[in-house]
């Protein structure tokens, strides 16, 4: 009976203590459980503020895009103002500097008349046919022609009027008096100077030029010392010959070398004594070389032409084509009659 008892008591102590573990086991179950529903509830509660600095992060993102988009657009923007703003003064800029060569182009050209005005016309021996207000009514009257504008005065030599006795007055008959010089035009000379013209150029590979080279320059410049004309040439050519009168106190001294310059009364490109009143001189060179009067001549009716043309090839000309023409035939006679020995000398 007594084991019996113990038996029974033992099972009810394990009873107990099942059922305590059971309760315990539950109680855990219930803290576990809420310690993770307060888990999950801080979980998500961070979840939620996590989505929200995402939202605003991605507002911020999404502002700072736009921002640089139009910062962007503005740079790109002003970029196109600077290169308009650019593009207007390199094209102001090239339009003055175009205007400004042309100025000096024009100087340049004023320069170069004057030039030549001078080479031909001192206070010492002015250049009556430069200056017509020098000349006398009567030898005016006779050396120019009242038809003939534009400041040129008409070659004397050049004009086709017979000489006059002394007093004024032909002795030839009535029926054998001068009469009007009429000109008529050569077709195939204009033509070559059409066509030069419409693309003016100092290079001789026009007909143009190639036919006053043969026909004009070449036989007006073209003295007894070969070497010397050559140089001449080259020098009106470049526009760097000089043509000045002799000082009066140099007319005494000879020079060492004046047989390669000539001397007072030698001509260094013919060669012939003559009176030489004038020297030139070539570039840069230091020598100076005494020329005659007709040599003085000849190499002024060259300079003539070249200062001319070189007026028509950059613009300056304002007349027209057949007046231009005229013009260039008559600066062409002048050459002619010059290398025929004519020239005109200034009266005392």
């Amino acid at each position: 009976g007594w084991r019996v008892e113990g038996r029974g008591a033992r099972g009810g102590e394990h009873e107990d203590n099942v059922s305590r573990l059971r309760s315990s086991s539950l109680e855990i179950r219930e803290k576990g459980s809420e310690i993770l529903r307060e888990q999950l509830d801080a979980a998500q509660k961070e979840l939620k503020l996590k989505d929200k600095e995402c939202e605003r992060l991605s507002q911020i993102r999404d502002q700072l895009e736009q921002e640089l988009e139009e910062l962007t657009a503005s740079l790109f923007e002003e970029a196109h103002r600077m290169v308009r703003e650019a593009n207007v003064k390199q094209a102001t800029a090239e339009k003055q500097l175009k205007e400004a060569q042309g100025k000096s182009d024009v100087l340049q050209a004023e320069v170069s008349a004057l030039k030549t005005m001078v080479l031909t016309s001192t206070p010492s021996s002015p250049n009556r046919r430069a200056h017509p207000q020098l000349l006398s009514p009567g030898t005016r009257s006779r050396g120019s022609s009242p038809h003939h504008g534009g400041g040129h005065a008409r070659n004397k030599s050049a004009s086709g009027a017979l000489p006059l006795a002394p007093g004024g007055h032909s002795d030839l008959p009535s029926d054998l008096q001068p009469v009007r010089e009429d000109k008529e035009m050569d077709s195939i000379l204009y033509a070559e100077f059409l066509t030069w013209k419409n693309r003016p150029s100092l290079d001789r590979s026009s007909a143009f030029l190639v036919r006053i080279y043969r026909e004009d320059i070449g036989p007006c410049l073209s003295f007894t010392r070969s070497e010397l004309s050559q140089s001449v040439q080259s020098a009106v050519e470049n526009n760097s010959l000089t043509i000045e009168p002799v000082a009066m106190s140099a007319l005494s001294m000879v020079k060492a070398n004046a047989i390669e310059c000539g001397g007072p009364k030698k001509c260094a490109l013919s060669g012939i004594s003559r009176s030489c009143k004038h020297q030139i001189k070539l570039g840069d060179e230091e020598s100076y070389y005494y020329i005659s009067p007709s040599s003085r001549a000849r190499i002024t009716a060259v300079c003539n032409f070249f200062t001319y043309i070189r007026y028509i090839q950059q613009g300056l000309v304002r007349h027209d084509a057949e007046q231009m023409f005229w013009e260039v035939t008559r600066l062409r006679r002048e050459m002619t009659v010059a290398k025929l020995g004519f020239y005109l000398t200034d009266q005392e």
